[in-house]
């Protein structure tokens, strides 16, 4: 079977203007890396108002192997721009955690990639590299203020901004600063991965420049003596924190493997933080095209439930017009009892034990009140009889199922679900009916997420923490969407749970407010802001060669 690379260095890329063009958009309006990438200046919105339908792809709960979500939503626009529809896949920018820890290259695959692949998965325009210097900009400044032994110093626990890098390092989650002779103060700190910081989300939440530093000088830095919050702003951080993101802040232009565009930009990841790419991307995609398809970060109990809740509240969005929901045999038998190993055995019986687990994704999409389809992507390993299996069990539950082959045929494997979902998406539509209100109580927008979108029978929310959240009430946040920190692996809070788990109570361990990204983040159990490799980590099998060509990146 030929891998990723063996395709994709196959396909000759057009000049990125080329595929500019395509949108209308001129060369005045770009800013080339390269010839197959571009920055697309925000002077670009001039060239027409939001007007495209909207789709949301999200999925069941993911295998530890991934289901191809990101090469069903390239697959897609794909195949709607096959059907004669004017499409754009907007996504997210991968990290080099996640690349040179477990997954490896995150620009689809197959016959659905969006190139130049190595780029993209790489440093690409250095937009991640410019939210990490930022936020540890402020990191530095507070330190700086804060921490000299000639000023008035904070409490350690009281400064809450800490740093961050782009990879994954379990040992950098809990570390010492400030040692050494005039080394400022001495405390305990720690390092998240950039893709959870608060600069990120902020980047992919901004609606333009003016918006970014806003919400820059917002960021709560830390709790003054008598309980009330700091923010970048009371430091001067943040007019230099916007100018190492403005650059950024333009969404990237690149092209799939049909020739057709995909914009990429910013990369929250979804269990730990929103998990989608950036409103900017995406109302450009709107004003230049006719259909965007927009992928949420692993299932819809995550990117999906917060797409709708906290990102389509924003300046500059609504919620989607239809929504996909991606399954595959193989996490079909995973939530059925299949141990990972035996997942290639054939079994239609463990898909119908594993159905429940896709149901209840279903179930959580069409709570929003939006059509919801469901993309059965095709794994060449898949017998007929799962795949028929799996129809069956869709079609029974009233849900519209298409097996889709885009990673072998691209666009052509998946005309049938375009068109389906080109009908679903100019459906009429009522208002959307969101989990929570605004202006519930922080603990009851927290319960009702558990027990709508996880199936919990509650959440167990300890003192110390109500406590927080009622300090955080008084602040002026209480009206905030909350942006629930949970394991991927699991409708509920605990990984080991497949299926369809039933019974439990989601344990909340912590709040903060990312008052400038504009939400209350929650986190549940044993959740990590920093990853750790695993004991064989993607990059063991990475090299480059004395002619530049890398390998083992896919």
């Amino acid at each position: 079977m030929p891998t990723d690379l063996d395709i994709a260095s196959q396909v000759t890329l057009k000049p990125i203007a080329d595929i500019a063009a395509k949108l209308g958009l001129r060369r005045e309006h770009l800013e080339p890396y390269g010839d197959h990438i571009a920055k697309v200046k925000l002077t670009a919105r001039e060239l027409g108002e939001p007007r495209a339908r909207q789709v949301l792809v999200t999925a069941m709960t993911p295998t530890p192997l991934g289901e191809g979500k990101t090469t069903v939503s390239i697959g897609l626009s794909e195949a709607l721009n096959r059907i004669g529809k004017r499409s754009i896949v907007t996504l997210r920018e991968p990290s080099l955690g996640p690349i040179f820890g477990v997954k490896g290259g995150a620009a689809g695959g197959g016959f659905s990639q969006v190139l130049p692949m190595t780029d993209i998965n790489l440093h690409f325009t250095g937009d991640i590299h410019a939210v990490t210097t930022a936020h540890n900009l402020l990191a530095a400044l507070i330190d700086n203020q804060y921490s000299r032994v000639t000023q008035q110093c904070l409490l350690p626990r009281e400064i809450v901004w800490h740093r961050v890098m782009d990879m994954n390092d379990r040992s950098l989650r809990n570390i010492v600063i400030g040692l050494g002779k005039e080394s400022g103060q001495v405390r305990e700190s720690k390092f998240e991965i950039t893709a959870s910081s608060e600069v990120m989300a902020i980047l992919a939440l901004s609606y333009d420049l003016d918006d970014l530093k806003r919400r820059l000088g917002d960021i709560i830095i830390a709790v003054k003596p008598h309980g009330e919050p700091l923010h970048a702003h009371d430091i001067n951080a943040h007019g230099a924190m916007a100018i190492l993101l403005a650059n950024a802040l333009k969404p990237n232009l690149v092209q799939t493997i049909e020739g057709n565009p995909a914009f990429i930009h910013a990369g929250p990841f979804a269990n730990i933080a929103h998990g989608t790419n950036s409103i900017i991307a995406t109302d450009m995609a709107r004003r230049l095209s006719d259909i965007v398809v927009t992928e949420a970060g692993f299932a819809s109990d995550l990117g999906g439930e917060k797409f709708f809740n906290l990102v389509s509240r924003q300046k500059g969005m609504t919620p989607p017009d239809a929504v996909v929901v991606v399954g595959t045999v193989r996490a079909l038998k995973y939530h059925g009892g299949v141990a990972r190993k035996d997942l290639s055995r054939h079994d239609p019986g463990a898909v119908e034990r594993g159905f429940p687990n896709l149901e209840k994704h279903l179930g959580n999409m069409r709570s929003f009140d939006r059509p919801v389809i469901v993309a059965l992507n095709r794994f060449p390993g898949d017998s007929d009889d799962e795949i028929a299996a799996a129809r069956r069990l869709c079609e029974r539950n009233g849900a519209v199922c298409f097996p889709v082959e885009v990673w072998a045929k691209g666009g052509a494997g998946a005309t049938d679900l375009a068109a389906a979902v080109w009908d679903a998406a100019h459906g009429a539509h009522g208002p959307v009916k969101f989990t929570y209100q605004l202006d519930d109580p922080t603990a009851v927008k927290i319960e009702k997420v558990a027990k709508a979108m996880y199936g919990a029978d509650g959440v167990h929310i300890p003192r110390s923490v109500l406590t927080k959240i009622e300090e955080r009430e008084n602040w002026g946040y209480r009206g905030l969407p909350i942006c629930m920190a949970k394991t991927q692996s699991s409708l509920s809070d605990t990984p080991d749970l497949r299926g369809r788990p039933t019974g439990f109570t989601v344990e909340i361990r912590d709040v903060k407010v990312s008052a400038g990204a504009g939400f209350m983040v929650v986190y549940t159990s044993d959740i990590m802001t920093m990853p750790g490799l695993p004991e064989t980590p993607a990059s063991d099998r990475m090299d480059i060669g004395s002619d530049g060509a890398i390998n083992g990146l896919f």
